[in-house]
Formats: structure tokens, C-alpha cells, sequence
């Protein structure tokens, strides 16, 4: 199936001011572009991509005075099947972890496993290892947040998120990453698209979303706490230790959010077949960092 991704933002700041984005398609599911228009800055305003030390695509600009809209749209090919699901994958040993693994398997700024070592134990010491612990995890933290955007606080850690029981999709993703880890389970924390595609339309919609991918046997697997079931059509854009690697933007100074769009729908197939029929539809080559 072919899905359409993309966004608009507005922001506003009174100076100058430096901003990093991390709104660029992840280089694994780059191939899969059918169509992408590069991210247009209006007015007019020259940036560079370059990749950070995970592998994400950060774009660099300096925004004018002012109001400045970021825009994007593509259409990706996706293979329209559901996550994994396998009771049975087994968890890594800690002496065969692969060294880039490891920094998985550490508390960080939102993942405060220090704090959260003995309730990780106590939940879950007696549960299967592998993926029956890792579905535990994702079962408890869906059950003990509630999801609302009024929740939402930038600031909040795993720990708070389960002692206050609310919170958005990043708040799931954290606290069960730094139950993983408390528990030996390498995780890290994923952004990207992921539509209404396959499944109900939710009246809190959440096209950009945030999730979170467990090591086991075998490699790295999509878990997701706050929706707990298989979906399709995720659409990855960064991976990180936990949120603090991967905002959308970076600011270096004050700005004000001022529009937050973003679209991830399933192409009807008479317009699939369109686009996939167009041969003067192309994918610009990725620009040079």
C-alpha cells in the first residue's frame, strides 16, 4: 500500500534563532519513498542535513525574526502487514549483547531506572523472560496511564509518569523502556508517523506518535504501550535513549508554536496507481550533509 506522510509547522520567534529538526524519514525506509518534496522553510531560508551520532537525519537552519512554516509531503510504500507478535523470542544474555546495544541498557534523562529498579522487579521478576516480559510491561503501563493531550508536560520522567498515572504517547514509551531496562532488556525510545491505517479512527487522533522497539533474540522488535496492539504503516523518523535525543525541533532561543499539522493517510488504490504509473514522480536524491 502506499501511505501519504507529511506535516506543516509554524513557529514564531521575536530574534534570530538556531533551530535543529529531527523531521526527516529514517535512511532505512528512505528507499521505500515513492514521492517526497523536500521540506520547504517560509520565507525562504537556506539549511543543511547532517546525521547524528544514532543515525537520525537532523536538519540545521537559522530561523528569521518572525513567523517561519516548515512543510513536508511524501508518499511511502509499505507493505500493509502487522507488527510481529511472537511469544516465544527469547531474551539476549547480557555477555551477548552487541556493544552498540549497550547504551540501550542505561538510565537516561527520562528513564530513571534508578528510581524505578525495585517496582521493576517486584511486577515483573516473576514473569517469563523475553517477549511475555516485554508484553507484560507494555499491558501494565497501558493500563496504569491515561492518555490526554491536556496531560502532556515536557518535562515529566518515567517515574513521575507512573506515580501521576497520565501523560501522551511519550510518557508510555518511557516508562516502559526504563521497565525494560530495570528488567536487563535493551530499549529505545522511536518517533515517527503512525496513522488511523487498519484499525478504528481514534477521536484522539495521533499521526505523529512515539513508541518504542525492545532487543531480543533475533534483533530489535516494535512494542507500543500506549495503543497495545499490532498496527501497520509505522513510518520511522528517528530512534533514541528516550526523548531528549529526538525532538521534533530544537530551539537555541525562545519561539512559540504557532501550527501543528500532520498527515498520515492510506492512498485510495485508484490513486496509488496513479502515482506508481507517473514515471516523472521521483524521490530527489537524499542532499549532501
Amino acid at each position: 500500500m502506499l501511505i501519504r506522510i507529511g506535516y506543516e509547522l509554524g513557529i514564531q520567534c521575536p530574534m534570530p534563532t538556531p533551530i535543529i529538526s529531527a523531521l526527516e524519514v529514517r535512511p532505512e525506509r528512505r528507499v521505500d519513498l515513492v514521492r517526497e518534496h523536500r521540506p520547504q522553510l517560509t520565507p525562504d531560508t537556506p539549511s543543511t542535513l547532517y546525521p547524528d551520532q544514532l543515525g537520525n537525519l537532523c536538519r540545521r537552519f537559522t530561523a528569521p525574526a518572525g513567523d517561519l512554516t516548515l512543510r513536508y509531503d511524501a508518499v511511502i510504500a509499505d507493505s500493509g502487514d502487522y507488527e510481529l507478535v511472537n511469544p516465544l523470542i527469547r531474551e539476549v544474555p547480557i555477555a551477548e549483547l552487541p556493544d552498540d546495544v549497550m547504551v540501550y541498557m542505561l538510565g537516561s534523562r527520562y528513564c530513571d531506572t534508578d528510581l524505578m529498579m525495585d517496582a521493576a522487579w517486584n511486577l515483573f521478576g516473576q514473569v517469563e523472560p523475553g517477549w511475555q516480559r516485554v508484553q507484560a510491561i507494555c499491558d501494565y503501563v497501558h493500563d496504569r496511564i491515561s492518555f490526554g493531550y491536556s496531560y502532556a508536560r515536557s518535562t515529566r520522567t518515567a517515574g513521575q509518569a507512573y506515580d501521576e498515572r497520565v501523560g501522551v504517547c511519550r510518557d508510555f514509551a518511557h516508562l516502559a523502556i526504563t521497565l525494560c531496562r530495570c528488567m536487563n532488556i535493551p530499549a529505545r525510545y522511536v518517533n515517527g508517523y503512525l496513522g488511523d491505517i487498519g484499525v478504528p479512527r481514534d477521536p484522539a487522533p495521533m499521526d505523529f506518535s512515539a513508541w518504542f522497539e525492545a532487543y531480543l533474540e533475533g534483533g530489535w522488535y516494535t512494542f507500543d504501550a500506549r495503543h497495545n496492539i499490532p498496527r501497520m504503516g509505522r513510518v520511522v523518523v528517528a530512534y533514541g535513549r528516550d526523548a531528549t535525543d529526538v525532538p521534533l525541533i530544537h530551539t537555541f532561543g525562545p519561539h512559540r508554536l504557532t501550527t501543528f499539522k500532520v498527515w498520515t493517510d492510506e492512498l485510495a488504490p485508484e490513486e496509488a496507481r496513479a502515482i506508481l504509473a507517473d514515471s516523472s514522480m521521483h524521490v530527489p536524491e537524499l542532499e549532501a550533509a
